[in-house]
């Protein structure tokens, strides 16, 4: 095992072992903080608190071109972990743990990289990711930045991704008239067949989308994850509530489709709004997205990194690229692997990630 991958394991032990789930994200500025300041010498380390568990720490050695952002925290665990998620485990080829590919072994490789040379590195912790909460970003990006590029941490099999999907979710509401089941039915009276109504014509929607394309990504993703409302099965439903999300292609237009969405059935929804927008990656129209593409391309080919393709998950180097930088994703493990009992990473993936993070932090390309 190499140095470097070996002190990889010993800073995502580490950061395993901090409890920073997300729910309940009840993450300070001491403890996980602590640790990472204290791991950081010879950088400038700034900690900023934005309430409620939302924290970010900026660090800079030198004068680098680009920022490494990596979240820290984790979804909560299911109860089918075989043992402890907060303790990590390593076998013959993975480091097992809550957060250890999602994506707390990227930060442990940054750690481990800043630790074995002093080349400049800027690096951007934060907390907030897995509530679709962008305050720390957002916070972030408040202030002007120096930053060329902001290379995100995400689970890519240690390919550069510059292209994904955007997210929206959307809470609704529909309303009808509590009565007697008994009786003929007006397309209005029940609150819950209004919901079922509009569900099958947004599925109908979707399927329409199927031919759109954009960097080897198909159609649209769209998914609803909960309806409820009504009271027992020989009453009209008076009200119903449909929490519903889709994913866009960066090519596709968010709220025209939300449009479609709100206008599918009559009487339309009394209530409708997004709960969360996520931009796509590129963010931007057409054009724009096409020329960021470009030159995210561009810099992942400098600094000698495989391009993958797009993916249909979503990140928050869209946040980046909507604040106007050139963002793209790159990190170690697989996001098949993320947000499951007995999370895991490969070793390879690890020391793939941090040798590639030092090549470049060494050449004084970062």
């Amino acid at each position: 095992m190499s140095a470097l991958l070996e002190s990889t394991l010993y800073h995502l032990k580490a950061l395993v072992a901090f409890d920073t789930r997300n729910p309940p994200r009840a993450i300070g500025t001491g403890g996980l903080f602590d640790y990472m300041r204290a791991q950081l010498p010879g950088f400038s380390v700034t900690v900023t608190d934005y309430g409620a568990g939302v924290v970010t720490l900026h660090a800079v050695r030198g004068s680098p071109k680009y920022l490494f952002n990596v979240h820290l925290d984790t979804v909560p665990d299911s109860p089918h972990w075989s043992a402890d998620p907060h303790v990590l485990r390593t076998t013959g080829d993975r480091a097992i743990g809550l957060g250890a590919c999602d994506i707390k072994g990227a930060a442990a490789a940054l750690i481990a990289v800043a630790n074995a040379c002093d080349g400049d590195l800027a690096l951007l912790f934060s907390t907030d990711e897995e509530a679709n909460d962008a305050r720390c970003i957002a916070g972030f990006l408040s202030q002007p930045q120096p930053y060329e590029a902001i290379i995100v941490a995400e689970p890519t099999k240690g390919e550069a991704v510059l292209a994904h999907r955007g997210i929206q979710s959307v809470l609704m509401r529909f309303a009808g008239q509590a009565g007697h089941a008994s009786g003929e039915q007006k397309p209005s009276d029940s609150a819950l067949h209004q919901a079922v109504r509009w569900g099958g014509a947004a599925l109908d929607v979707v399927a329409a989308q199927s031919h759109e394309r954009f960097g080897g990504l198909t159609g649209l993703r769209f998914n609803i994850g909960r309806i409820e409302g009504g009271i027992k099965a020989n009453m009209i439903a008076p009200t119903a509530e449909v929490r519903f999300g889709f994913r866009p292609l960066p090519t596709m237009d968010p709220d025209r489709l939300l449009g479609i969405f709100r206008a599918l059935v009559e009487p339309q929804p009394v209530a409708f709004g997004e709960t969360f927008r996520g931009a796509s990656l590129p963010a931007g129209d057409t054009a724009r997205a096409e020329e960021r593409r470009l030159a995210a391309r561009d810099i992942a080919d400098e600094l000698a990194l495989p391009i993958g393709n797009a993916v249909d998950f979503w990140t928050e180097a869209a946040l980046f690229s909507a604040g106007g930088y050139t963002s793209f994703v790159y990190g170690p493990g697989d996001i098949a692997q993320a947000h499951t009992a007995d999370e895991w990473v490969t070793l390879d993936q690890l020391r793939q990630y941090a040798d590639n993070i030092y090549r470049i932090v060494e050449s004084g390309n970062a």
